[in-house]
């Protein structure tokens, strides 16, 4: 187990045991406010006056030995009945303080219904009051139920009722687990002396289950994603979350997993790429290597053609220097997360200017449709690189025919098409038109080039918030669509 499960496991356990704790202490408390209040008090209420008329009406109609039943079968509170000399019916001890209570009910102004005076058949006079008392298990001495230990305390009557040890409020004959009076049959002082800290030891276990449950369920991942890291660190970019068993209910930590195998896709598609761009470069770099070293040892066996060499010399160097800028504006654009500068851009007169200058150039026949005038915003060096580079492909693979470059604006947005009547570009290679070094057919295709226009021209559009498109026309040729925000 790491640290994050201790680190889990102590906080959740220190918490689960601090609300034990305190709902433990909070019940410790009550049960020891019961036991100090435990003392019987006169009971004053709407009961106890209806138990006191029931004494009275069974005296009436039964007589003494009626009410001797009454009081010894009264179970949610006790009946108490004195004589004229002060001794209960059923030779129960009357606690001193319930005396004095009774005693100062009936020397008060008022008139009390808690304390009645009854009077037999025989001409005997009673005195009937009720009392109820809190019980708490464990405590009850040899008197009656609720009477605690105290002065006074005698054997409780045999009949039934209060006395009677089948009717103890702990639970079965003779209290908690049977004749032993213990739970479970353990002796009674297993009971008052372990019982009370029972259900915190269980608290605190069942805390302990818990807490060790849910501190391994956090860490279990965490623990996965760190073993995924180490393995990305030394190189394995494979997916490790994507064939894990499904879960019941997904949560952050399980959308983590899923956000890793995304990142390590994303890198080993980076790697991939850099590993292929790499492969290029050198590929492209190594023919007009190849050529200048011809070149130079042509000029130094042949001096007489010095001359010529040098413009191959030149040619070639001029060719590598415009693979390592094309190279460099295409690392740029992929790099960079935001435009630079930016400006209305009209794009019906830049689209002129680059037919112009690929008719000077090219001598090629180059015709703009525009039926409006259509501005947009962005880089105009991005933007009229991306458009001249498209332009230029359409010139050199468009076999001579002319080229006719649309603009159609479409609410919010633009459309340009470059379409040419070249051989177009085999259905299953549309798709890798705009990758960096794609050229279709480079040896039948006898054009110089190195395959970055059109892949910096989709950089470009994709920076401003554009696509660009490649189809082959139903009457021959390549229709490239490049689609930009319009401003209105």
């Amino acid at each position: 187990m790491g640290r994050l499960f201790w680190k889990f496991f102590l906080s959740i356990l220190l918490a689960q045991v601090a609300a034990t704790i305190g709902v433990g202490g909070t019940l410790w408390l009550r049960d020891q406010a019961r036991q100090r209040g435990g003392e019987p008090t006169l009971d004053k209420s709407p009961p106890a006056t209806i138990m006191l008329d029931a004494a009275a009406a069974t005296l009436k109609h039964g007589g003494i030995d009626a009410l001797r039943d009454l009081a010894a079968g009264s179970r949610r509170m006790h009946l108490y009945v004195l004589d004229e000399q002060g001794h209960e019916l059923l030779d129960r001890p009357v606690p001193a303080r319930l005396r004095e209570e009774v005693e100062r009910n009936l020397n008060g102004d008022g008139h009390t219904h808690a304390v009645a005076h009854l009077t037999g058949a025989d001409g005997r006079r009673y005195t009937a009051f009720a009392s109820r008392a809190w019980h708490v298990p464990g405590m009850d001495g040899p008197g009656p139920r609720g009477f605690g230990t105290g002065p006074g305390a005698g054997p409780p009557p045999a009949g039934p009722g209060d006395g009677d040890p089948g009717t103890r409020m702990d639970g079965g004959p003779g209290g908690p687990g049977g004749p032993g009076g213990g739970w479970f049959g353990l002796p009674p002082e297993f009971s008052r002396h372990v019982g009370p800290w029972l259900p915190i030891g269980a608290a605190t276990l069942a805390s302990l289950l818990f807490a060790a449950l849910l501190a391994w369920y956090f860490s279990r991942p965490i623990r996965a994603l760190q073993r995924a890291f180490d393995a990305a660190a030394a190189g394995d970019l494979a997916p490790k979350f994507a064939h894990a068993a499904p879960r019941l209910i997904g949560d952050e930590l399980a959308e983590l997993g899923q956000d890793f195998d995304r990142m390590s896709a994303q890198l080993r598609a980076l790697m991939d790429g850099q590993r292929r761009l790499l492969h290029d470069v050198s590929h492209e770099l190594r023919s007009p290597l190849a050529r200048l070293q011809a070149a130079i040892g042509l000029a130094h066996q042949r001096p007489d053609r010095l001359q010529a060499s040098l413009e191959r010399i030149e040619r070639e160097s001029v060719r590598m220097d415009r693979l390592v800028g094309e190279l460099l504006t295409l690392s740029r654009l992929e790099a960079a997360t935001t435009l630079p500068a930016t400006e209305p851009v009209d794009l019906v007169e830049m689209v002129d200017q680059i037919a112009d200058d690929a008719r000077f150039e090219a001598g090629a026949v180059v015709e703009v449709d525009a039926p409006e005038p259509v501005t947009v915003r962005g880089a105009p060096d991005l933007l009229w690189s991306a458009v001249e580079n498209i332009v230029r492909n359409a010139v050199k693979h468009g076999a001579g025919g002319p080229v006719n470059v649309c603009l159609h604006p479409d609410g919010d947005l633009v459309h340009i098409e470059v379409l040419d009547k070249g051989q177009g570009i085999a259905p299953e290679h549309l798709g890798d038109v705009f990758e960096p070094f794609f050229r279709s057919n480079p040896t039948r295709n006898n054009v110089d080039g190195h395959g970055l226009g059109l892949a910096i021209a989709k950089r470009v559009v994709e920076t401003h918030g554009g696509r660009i498109s490649a189809a082959n026309r139903a009457e021959g040729g390549l229709r490239v669509t490049i689609t930009l925000p319009r401003v209105a």
